[in-house]
């Protein structure tokens, strides 16, 4: 091994210490443009592990929508598609560059159609996992929709709270953790990785989007995921982040829930009518988090409702 001189040295300590600096200095933002990185990049696969993805795609306005892939022996777990049949075909086709193993699950962890509107082109045959009060949602999608819209009706829901997929080499729990973004949020846990993949009921350095959400249990649900032995949280919308922030993100997210809240149930309680609430209602940090302008009044009419006691 050759001797580096000591201004070699030099610089590579500096070159680590930049880079170091650099990563701690990394904005948290759900916005490509602030966090530095370059539409060009999407779609991307982010490696999480042996045979496991995430896969970010930009949607309007302009932040990522994430998928989960698992890759075991016996063929491919998807949960959470895309948007449109476009951009789901794109991931199919991005999972076919890195195995050649069929597509045999895919779990629906919310039912929005900006994960649900591309599940046309899913393979034939494929075993649909979702919540009874998703699956019920789609059928009243699918009565809804105009014939050049086709939506996608599993043929069964789950009878439990939790239902276990053995890919091969692997087992997949999915499970159910309480009402959140949706009355059907699905998990994906991956023990063998300790990793859960939230779907929309974690949105990383989104604003509370809460246009189907129940505000209180939502709160519960993201605290019964913190308290499960579980090392990576993988959000729905927003960047994918290291495991240990992923975590301090997961609790941001927590406290911004509660906060965003907090902040109707006082004006609610201070008996502000509701559309005078949408202009007085204050966010402080959480107003400068992607969509907040135009999720804030959303949420204040979805606690209002809450607390009225008329959420379905």
């Amino acid at each position: 091994m050759s001797m580096l001189r000591p201004a070699r040295l030099a610089v590579l300590a500096l070159s680590v210490c930049c880079a170091a600096t650099a990563l701690e200095a990394q904005p948290r933002t759900a916005d490509p443009a602030v966090r530095g990185v370059p539409l060009s990049a999407f779609p991307r696969l982010v490696p999480l592990g042996d045979g496991v993805y995430g896969y970010e795609e930009i949607r309007q306005p302009g932040f990522t929508t994430v998928s989960l892939i698992v890759v075991g022996r016996d063929g491919v777990l998807i949960a959470d598609g895309q948007g449109s049949p476009a951009a789901t075909q794109t991931m199919l086709d991005r999972i076919r560059a890195i195995t050649p193993l069929p597509i045999k699950w895919y779990v629906m962890g919310s039912d929005h159609g900006d994960h649900t509107a591309g599940n046309s082109v899913l393979p034939d045959g494929i075993t649909y996992v979702v919540h009874p009060t998703s699956r019920a949602q789609l059928v009243r999608d699918s009565a809804a929709a105009p014939a050049s819209r086709r939506v996608i009706v599993p043929p069964r829901a789950m009878t439990s709270d939790r239902e276990v997929i053995d890919v091969g080499g692997r087992t997949v729990e999915v499970l159910f953790l309480g009402r959140a973004h949706t009355g059907g949020d699905l998990h994906v846990h991956l023990p063998d990785r300790k990793l859960l993949f939230m779907s929309e009921a974690y949105l990383n350095r989104v604003f509370p989007a809460m246009r189907s959400a129940y505000p209180r249990e939502w709160i519960a649900t993201v605290e019964r995921a913190l308290a499960m032995d579980v090392d990576h949280f993988i959000p729905g919308h927003g960047f994918i982040e290291t495991p240990d922030v992923s975590r301090e993100e997961l609790v941001a997210f927590r406290d911004a829930l509660r906060a965003v809240i907090a902040e109707a149930e006082r004006l609610h309680a201070a008996g502000v009518p509701v559309e005078e609430a949408l202009k007085q209602a204050r966010w402080a940090e959480y107003g400068g988090w992607f969509l907040a302008e135009q999720q804030g009044p959303i949420a204040v009419r979805r606690v209002y409702l809450e607390r009225d006691g008329k959420l379905p």
